[in-house]
């Protein structure tokens, strides 16, 4: 590590852990890590990991240590962090392992540490500088409404207006693009492509979706779509993209990864504030002529799929319920194998809702998205989400709701994988 990368990381906002997977002790807090735990950062180094958090959290910490060190892609939790020493007070936050490997063989794994308060208090930021920028804007169209003598000035407010909406898009834009994995692993084998259609720059908005390793054979994925917009829903989607990953690693039974992700949006949603969303969570293991898919499904449009010789389906999950709404819903779990030149697809309803015709008439009303995806005939995973986004930019103003893609395939024998992140 170069003396400024060293720098930056003592510096990050965030705190910041190295832990020893044989010994679970920290070997390094940075100066955010000392300020979240009310310790110093003498005082963490050489302390097991385990006793910063609450009894109950000792054994998820420890699969946590050792899914990390297992895997490379980051492993998600929440937890309990207690006080400093004489304190009873406890702190929520939200944590993130990785792992890191030596030349000598010893594996670490770095943890960095979110304080939820702090996080909720950064969401009314956004929530409030959005509110600014909209006042101004009202306040320049008035302006120039009233008086063409106040031209010169209702211009100026106008344009300190844009640039204050500019900053919202560019807020919202990066936050966006935090809820979003960077690039998506394709399991053994197989194709994956994903794309992601915001249906406004202003706001942040509520679809997410996932691939990710479980182990060296299976994989885990999601899709889904929050209730809602802004601040408050991309809380909502961060929170749930931690839990399913998290959930994922304990039970990768879909059912039961969908009810665990119900237990923590109702508890932390159910008052003023209801909060809930559909998704689609399931696993695939790639097998030598095509792949075994496992999913369950909370409320979410139906997968769609498309096999070798251009016959289409959609897997049949009808009766699911949404997730978070209700203290016990029922989940619905269907199991798919796709032979080699098949490809399964899942969307979220903004694509089936478009608005295409008079009468507020929405694109799949009359079941225009299996026709559509019929007549591509045989197809690829790039290919069909590519065909899918020239679909939703067809639909211009009708297009109202944000639109996740994502699409599986599995190659026809003797054609090379290749994965693509859009």
């Amino acid at each position: 590590m170069t003396a400024t990368a060293a720098e930056l990381l003592a510096s990050a906002p965030c705190g910041v852990f190295s832990v020893d997977v044989v010994s679970g002790k920290i070997l390094y807090a940075n100066a955010a890590a000392a300020r979240i735990t009310t310790r110093s950062r003498d005082a963490l180094v050489g302390t097991p990991a385990a006793e910063l958090f609450g009894s109950e959290f000792a054994p998820v910490l420890a699969q946590l240590l050792v899914a990390a060190s297992d895997s490379d892609s980051p492993i998600g939790a929440t937890a309990q962090l207690k006080g400093g020493p004489g304190s009873a007070s406890s702190t929520a936050v939200s944590m993130l392992a990785n792992s890191l490997r030596a030349k000598s063989g010893a594996t670490t794994v770095t943890m960095t540490l979110h304080n939820e308060t702090e996080r909720r208090v950064h969401e009314k930021d956004l929530v409030d500088a959005r509110r600014n920028a909209e006042a101004a804007q009202d306040d320049a169209e008035a302006a120039l409404d009233r008086s063409q003598d106040a031209l010169g000035q209702s211009e100026e407010a106008r344009k300190l207006a844009e640039a204050e909406r500019t900053q919202v898009q560019i807020l919202a834009s990066t936050l966006q693009r935090t809820l979003l994995p960077p690039i998506l692993s394709a399991p053994t084998g197989m194709n994956v492509a994903a794309h992601y259609h915001p249906a406004s720059l202003d706001e942040v908005g509520g679809d997410f979706y996932d691939v990710f390793p479980l182990d060296k054979d299976t994989w885990g994925f999601f899709l889904g779509d929050v209730s809602g917009k802004g601040a408050g829903a991309a809380a909502v989607t961060s929170l749930t993209r931690y839990t399913l990953r998290a959930a994922a690693v304990f039970d990768r039974d879909p059912v039961s990864v969908l009810e665990n992700l119900n237990t923590v949006l109702h508890h932390e949603f159910h008052g003023d504030d209801p909060r809930f969303c559909t998704v689609v969570f399931g696993t695939i293991t790639p097998r030598p002529n095509g792949a075994s898919v496992h999913l369950a499904s909370g409320g979410h449009p139906p997968a769609i799929r498309i096999t070798h010789d251009a016959g289409v389906d959609f897997v049949d999950t009808t009766g699911g319920q949404l997730v978070g709404a209700l203290s016990e819903p029922h989940f619905v779990s269907a199991s798919v194998t796709l032979q080699p030149g098949d490809v399964m697809a899942f969307y979220t309803d903004g694509l089936t809702e478009a608005i295409v015709g008079p009468g507020r008439t929405r694109f799949d009303d009359d079941g225009s998205l299996e026709a559509f995806v019929a007549g591509k005939g045989p197809t690829t995973a790039p290919k069909l989400v590519d065909d899918l986004t020239t679909l939703l930019a067809s639909f211009g103003d009708g297009l109202q709701d944000d639109v996740a893609l994502l699409a599986f395939e599995v190659p026809p024998a003797g054609t090379a994988a290749d994965s693509l992140d859009a």
